[in-house]
């Protein structure tokens, strides 16, 4: 089973980096997580864009998040919900509609914030975001508030309970997961 882990905060020492770093650690037995870069990369989305050139970036974006059985997010709040950047790549990665790369994409979302409620507002709106844009979300939300006590300095979460929590969401989000069958090779 292999998941992206793609992070909404484009900061080097981000807070939602370091807690999908966590995740990776946290991964049950048999679930591959890979973190995913590239949302700085994208150009605003544009319609006019669709077709035959549309840019490398974005190519790149659609055949990764295709090829992964499922996708976790994590996202910081930016006045009270989510960030540009990766609101841009969820519309680059709806379209075309019919043969979106989120269309019946299993996704889970997690999120934390320097405040008290730990990017929850955040969180609930880009699981609307991703509904309305064909994926299947699944799981709760895992608010880390006050995030600069739960990492320390290098970026290693301290919880042990978020730790477990990021296990529980995972082996959620691995079970609802449909695999992409194995690609041919031409």
């Amino acid at each position: 089973m292999r998941i992206l882990a793609v992070s909404g905060s484009l900061r080097e020492s981000s807070f939602n980096t370091s807690l999908l770093r966590a995740a990776l650690e946290a991964a049950p037995a048999g679930v591959e997580l890979e973190l995913w870069e590239g949302i700085g990369e994208l150009p605003f989305y544009d319609q006019d864009l669709e077709g035959e050139d549309v840019p490398e970036s974005v190519r790149r974006l659609r055949a990764d998040w295709a090829a992964a059985d499922a996708i976790l997010f994590s996202t910081p709040e930016y006045n009270g919900s989510v960030p540009g950047g990766l609101k841009n790549a969820i519309d680059w990665a709806s379209r075309p509609r019919q043969d979106a790369v989120l269309r019946n994409k299993t996704v889970a979302v997690v999120g934390a914030s320097t405040g008290r409620f730990g990017a929850l507002w955040a969180q609930q709106d880009l699981k609307r975001i991703l509904g309305v844009a064909g994926a299947r979300v699944v799981g709760t939300e895992i608010p880390v508030g006050r995030a600069e006590e739960r990492f320390d300095s290098e970026g290693r979460l301290l919880d042990g309970e978020i730790f477990d929590q990021l296990r529980l969401h995972l082996t959620t989000l691995a079970s609802e997961a449909v695999p992409v069958p194995e690609r041919v090779a031409a």
